[in-house]
């Protein structure tokens, strides 16, 4: 992947918390049972934080807004961001709470989330200051739902930053209340990218199947493009052309965590360097499926040397 044209800078303001990963259980855990697992790690979680790893990793300057407790979840959290090249000046620490966690009881195959919030949710539009907007050109906000103090104020953030000229991206996350009110339906038509996963799609969507809730999404305003995550299948996208869809790789799966938030960063790389859509897409797939090599979600990302090379053994027509 070449970068003479360099990308703009991103703005992420999101949510920030390490995960606890319990790898390759024995059985599923129940009520009143123990079961062993063969591996653990606490790493770096959040589906922002990984998507801010994800695109520093690919060379873009990466800025984080967010909140954590004055905790050692907390100084994790920094170490791993700035040692990533992340900026991390933005983000807030407090006293008043803790760093929030996710425990992922995971198997290759996919993987259960029991998430504490802490101070995940507590962060505030107005603690995200003038400062922070200089000279970015892309606001990116990932798990819509999560940032409950932030939700409300996400079409104003998501205005502001077209105010000033910039491009926008929302990866709305799951919905743990199963009600995916529809607020967020605000949010998506101010986006100029939309990236749920097949089941955000249908929970938010009102179509009978992907493609029609593709199109309906599309529909709420003019300039919004939708691009569905569907796992080993791939990404999926409707244009003015017809359906567009690109597989997912074929790897080796150790751990699916941050998969989709990877698919965010390989895209959004490939995107902010002005590359043709089906280049974002299968820059997008690539490196989805090469972060589910290793534990955790941001342990195999890879860097613009990884990602060509795996692109051009996997796509044999791609430059």
């Amino acid at each position: 992947m070449s970068s003479v044209t360099a990308p703009v800078s991103v703005l992420i303001a999101g949510e920030l918390n390490l995960d606890l990963i319990l790898h390759d259980y024995s059985a599923f855990p129940s009520l009143g049972r123990e079961v062993i697992v063969d591996e653990c790690l606490m790493t770096l979680g959040s589906a922002s934080a990984i998507t801010a790893v994800g695109l520093s990793r690919l060379g873009v300057p990466v800025r984080f807004v967010g909140k954590i407790g004055e905790d050692s979840w907390g100084d994790q959290c920094l170490e791993e961001m700035r040692a990533a090249g992340v900026d991390t000046s933005f983000v807030s620490r407090t006293r008043e709470l803790q760093t929030g966690i996710t425990v992922s009881i995971s198997s290759a195959a996919d993987r259960a989330l029991v998430t504490f919030p802490g101070a995940i949710a507590e962060l505030r539009a107005e603690e995200i200051p003038d400062e922070a907007w200089k000279d970015v050109g892309h606001l990116h906000i990932s798990s819509y739902y999560l940032q409950r103090c932030l939700q409300p104020a996400i079409p104003d953030l998501l205005r502001q930053a077209r105010e000033r000229d910039m491009t926008s991206s929302l990866d709305p996350g799951g919905d743990p209340t199963g009600q995916w009110q529809s607020g967020v339906r605000e949010a998506i038509a101010l986006v100029d990218l939309f990236f749920p996963n097949e089941v955000e799609l249908e929970g938010i969507g009102a179509g009978s199947d992907s493609v029609q809730n593709l199109i309906e999404l599309q529909a709420l305003a003019e300039g919004v493009n939708v691009f569905a995550t569907l796992g080993p299948l791939g990404c999926l996208t409707v244009t003015k052309e017809g359906i567009e869809s690109v597989p997912a790789p074929t790897v080796t799966v150790l751990d699916p965590t941050g998969a989709g938030d990877s698919f965010n960063a390989g895209f959004l790389a490939a995107w902010l360097r002005r590359r043709t859509l089906v280049e974002c897409m299968r820059d997008g797939v690539c490196c989805g499926a090469l972060a589910t090599r290793g534990l955790g979600g941001t342990a195999t990302q890879p860097n613009e040397r990884e990602l060509l090379s795996f692109r051009i053994a996997h796509f044999r027509d791609a430059p």
